[in-house]
Order: structure tokens, then C-alpha cells, then sequence
């Protein structure tokens, strides 16, 4: 019946929201995601490495626990896709393979820059575009300024909020509470 499909998807969309108002902001959130067995990482974790993550953004992203946290607060934003991103840059400086260099830049190129990406990045226009020209003839620097760019606004704008957020501070207050 025509009723039905409406119906349908005003059911998917109320599933789709009650997911968003589930979100939190919590040091769970961040054991979920550890690479290894939460409790194992944490005590692997001293609140002097933690407390480091605060010193630069680049700290926080050379650091396996520190990248994990990051990325469960950038979840709770609704916005990892700048951090996968960045990853997907670096993983793509390290291609060795003239054949693969090709078909990897244009599966960054349409996950995360083209325009309506499935996880599309927030930068101008211009740096789209020459985005675009640069995945035409690709080289190992074909990302640079895309990915200088979504670091910047990450180091700007998420990276402050992550260290005022309830992930980091229960973090934090978690390795200290094992040194009492």
C-alpha cells in the first residue's frame, strides 16, 4: 500500500535517532575501542603518558592509546571521519608501489573528499580541487595540503574539546585512582 513505505522509513529514522541520543562521552566509551584488552592497556597506560597527551596534538596522535581515545571522542562528535582520514594519509605516504599508489589515491579521494564522500571532509573549495587535479597524476605528496588542513582543524578545534572531555578526565582520574 502506499501508506507503507512512509512508515517504514519514519520506523528506520526513529531507530537511526534513538542510536544518536544513545551517544556518550565516557571513559567506557574509550575502553570499547582500546586495540587490546581494556583492562591489560590501562594498566599498561601510567598517568604520566596520559597526562603527556595534553603537552601537543601530535603527542596525543604518535601515542596507540592516545589515537584510540581521540578517536572514541571524535565518535561521540559524530566527526572520526577527519581522524580516519588523516590515518588513511599516512598509511598512504608509506606506498611503495607505483601500481598501488594509483588506486589507492582514488579510494581516499572518494571516501573522504569528493564531494557527498560517504565520509566527507570539511575543506574549501580550492583545496578539493587541487586535490582532485594532484589524484589525477598521483604521487606520495598528492594529499599533503587536504591532509594539512583536516590536522589543522582537528588540532584547533576537536583536540581542545577532547582534553576538557569526560573521556580524558575519567581517563585521566582512572590511572591516577591505580597509583593510590
Amino acid at each position: 500500500t502506499p501508506a507503507s513505505p512512509p512508515r517504514h522509513r519514519n520506523r528506520g529514522m526513529r531507530t537511526r535517532l534513538g542510536c544518536l541520543s544513545h551517544k556518550s562521552d565516557s571513559y567506557n566509551d574509550f575502553t570499547a575501542i582500546l586495540p587490546d584488552k581494556p583492562n591489560r592497556a590501562l594498566k599498561r597506560l601510567s598517568t604520566e603518558e596520559a597526562t603527556r597527551w595534553a603537552d601537543s596534538f601530535d603527542v596525543l596522535l604518535s601515542h596507540k592509546y592516545g589515537l584510540a581515545a581521540f578517536r572514541a571522542f571524535l565518535k561521540t562528535e559524530f566527526s572520526e571521519e577527519n581522524l580516519e582520514f588523516w590515518l588513511a594519509c599516512e598509511d598512504f605516504k608509506k606506498t611503495r608501489s607505483a601500481a598501488k599508489l594509483a588506486s589507492k589515491a582514488q579510494r581516499i579521494f572518494e571516501e573522504f573528499i569528493d564531494v557527498q564522500a560517504p565520509r566527507e571532509v570539511n575543506i574549501d573549495f580550492q583545496t578539493r580541487e587541487l586535490t582532485r587535479r594532484n589524484v589525477q597524476e598521483p604521487s606520495l605528496s598528492c594529499f599533503d595540503q587536504a591532509q594539512g588542513k583536516v590536522h589543522s582543524l582537528m588540532e584547533k578545534d576537536s583536540y581542545p574539546r577532547f582534553l576538557r572531555s569526560k573521556i580524558y578526565t575519567d581517563l585521566l582520574s582512572q590511572t591516577q585512582r591505580r597509583l593510590s
